[in-house]
């Protein structure tokens, strides 16, 4: 090979190695600034201690502790309000897309009364203003507040999805004799996929760290378990730290799996 055709691959592994090097001197760099701070705030680490709270393993047994036992309760809350999200957004952008001029009103209503109030505030009236009158569990509460809230900005996400795709294939599909509900389905729906997937993924994510507030209502998630471990225990720093280094691995999980799907589409 000639020099100009290894030159690429020195680029690349010239860019990588700078990258790495970046990372690393951006970690040590934080890592000074934290031994600095803690150290004149006279703290003491204690990073041993943090793992039982985490799991246990005694006599071949695994037992969750209260962290994971939390994280359990995040998920749950997490997969039952991304999948109303996604029903009240999709619900959303098509009432928005109606000729009916009330569907628009009750749409448009409900994502600018969402989108401008703080999810904490709706997480309350739901809890204590709804609940009781409907007879809500504190876990449906939790669920609807998050699912409502995100719903109102995947609704906006999924609606600019769906007027970007050409006008040209509502015409075609017109002309195959397809109605409008299939046009949706099998025609519009999955090539505005593609175009919603990246912010909808951000979304998704926003989700999964924005359910730490269901821990106001007493929801004993990730959140809410580490302030009983803080409270019993005061490894203030370890323990939040544990939590936020939980939450970035769920983010980036999900980040992960997205990008794989962005490239599926890509290759299609």
């Amino acid at each position: 090979m000639t020099a100009a055709m290894l030159q690429p691959f020195r680029d690349r592994r010239y860019r990588t190695a700078r990258q790495i090097l970046q990372f690393v001197l951006l970690v040590t760099a934080l890592a000074w600034l934290l031994a600095r701070g803690t150290e004149r705030l006279g703290y003491h680490w204690q990073w041993y201690r943090v793992p039982r709270y985490l799991f246990t393993w005694e006599d071949g047994h695994f037992s969750a502790g209260l962290l994971l036992q939390g994280l359990g309760v995040t998920f749950q809350v997490a997969a039952v309000s991304l999948v109303l999200a996604f029903i009240f957004g999709i619900s959303g952008a098509l009432l928005r897309l109606s000729r009916s001029w009330v569907a628009r009103w009750v749409a448009a209503l409900y994502v600018e009364l969402i989108r401008s109030t703080p999810l904490l505030i709706q997480l309350f009236f739901i809890y204590f203003v709804l609940s009781p009158v409907l007879d809500i569990s504190r876990f449906m509460s939790a669920v609807l507040a998050l699912s409502l809230f995100e719903g109102a900005y995947a609704s906006e996400i999924m609606r600019a999805g769906i007027v970007a795709v050409d006008k040209g294939q509502w015409e075609a599909s017109r002309s195959l004799g397809l109605s409008t509900g299939r046009t949706y389905l099998h025609v519009i729906l999955p090539q505005a996929l593609r175009r919603m997937l990246p912010p909808l993924t951000s979304q998704a994510i926003s989700l999964v760290k924005d359910s730490a507030l269901v821990s106001t209502i007493a929801i004993y998630d990730l959140a809410m378990q580490a302030q009983v471990v803080v409270a019993d225990t005061f490894l203030t720093f370890e323990i939040w730290f544990a939590v936020a280094a939980i939450y970035l691995a769920i983010t980036l999980g999900l980040s992960l799996v997205v990008r794989r799907m962005e490239r599926r589409f890509a290759s299609v």
